[in-house]
């Protein structure tokens, strides 16, 4: 009983921490996930090149698919990454779809949007929201981050009740600053972020008006003002990318330019890898994903 699957990193356009209305864009970076199912009663993870890492998410993942779908199996689930932890870019949203496709592959469940299919791709996706909440590494559930990461795309969520408001497929290039400093995004101070309610609010609405260069570089500049990172990454960014933000709840920055701007030819996000390169960390210059997360 064997399954493998990826799922797809992601940008914020609007974190969700302030009003439960969150918008997230999947990018070019993917994590992996085996699962190998046994006759044994326990789940044991392990993280690839991280072996300290936490592993409750990807175990949690594994139990809720063979509690639903199996009969109760244990086993062994491993990921791999091109996704850094702790980032602000969806890992763990990244790591529990991939983890819970793979093991719904192990079991022999079908996944899709058909009537003899076991699960949707939402539904799988709401199993790893399930289990990050249960082993408490997200506050808002993260369903945003979730359905970017399993359904490809830009979405607009509720994450209060799970729910899919809008997605659409825009075709960006992505330009990621990843500071040395790692943010969790359990540890986030909700408090500060409900004093920006008001802005979340605008951002909200120019998503949902398909305007999402202007509704992250709105949210980018409110979150980092509530979580206490600088804004002088994103300032530089502001006149040669169409849109700049605070990915997640930190610590990196994500720069976009569409396809029907002056901006697209790459030539402006170059212009910004190179100021952001001066600073510690490391630079990725990538695109948007459409695809999502799917069954290898």
């Amino acid at each position: 009983m064997h399954g493998r699957a990826t799922a797809l990193g992601a940008g914020t356009v609007l974190n969700a921490l302030a009003t439960g209305t969150g918008s997230a864009f999947a990018i070019d970076v993917e994590t992996t996930a085996s699962v190998e199912l046994d006759g044994s009663n326990d789940v044991c993870g392990s993280i690839a090149d991280a072996p300290d890492a936490d592993t409750r998410l990807i175990e949690r993942c594994v139990e809720l698919v063979v509690e639903a779908f199996g009969n109760d199996e244990g086993g062994t689930v491993e990921t791999r990454s091109d996704v850094p932890m702790a980032a602000g870019l969806k890992s763990s949203s990244a790591a529990a779809n991939a983890t819970v496709l793979a093991a719904l592959d192990a079991v022999g469940a079908s996944v899709g949007s058909g009537p003899d299919d076991d699960i949707s791709r939402l539904d799988a996706c709401r199993l790893g929201v399930r289990a990050a909440r249960d082993v408490g590494v997200t506050v808002t559930g993260a369903f945003d981050d979730a359905a970017a990461s399993m359904l490809g795309g830009v979405v607009v969520t509720d994450n209060t009740d799970d729910e899919l408001v809008a997605r659409d497929e825009p075709d960006w290039d992505v330009l990621v600053w990843t500071p040395p400093e790692r943010a969790y995004s359990a540890d986030a101070d909700a408090s500060r972020c409900a004093n920006v309610a008001s802005m979340a609010n605008l951002v909200a609405d120019l998503a949902l008006e398909g305007r999402y260069a202007e509704a992250m570089t709105v949210n980018g500049l409110a979150f980092s003002a509530a979580l206490d990172f600088p804004t002088d990454p994103a300032v530089e960014a502001m006149p040669l990318a169409d849109g700049v933000s605070l990915s997640g709840t930190g610590p990196s920055v994500v720069a976009i330019a569409q396809s029907n701007t002056a901006a697209a030819d790459g030539a402006n996000l170059e212009r910004v890898r190179d100021q952001w390169d001066a600073r510690d960390g490391n630079t990725r210059l990538t695109t948007t994903r459409a695809d999502g997360a799917r069954i290898l």
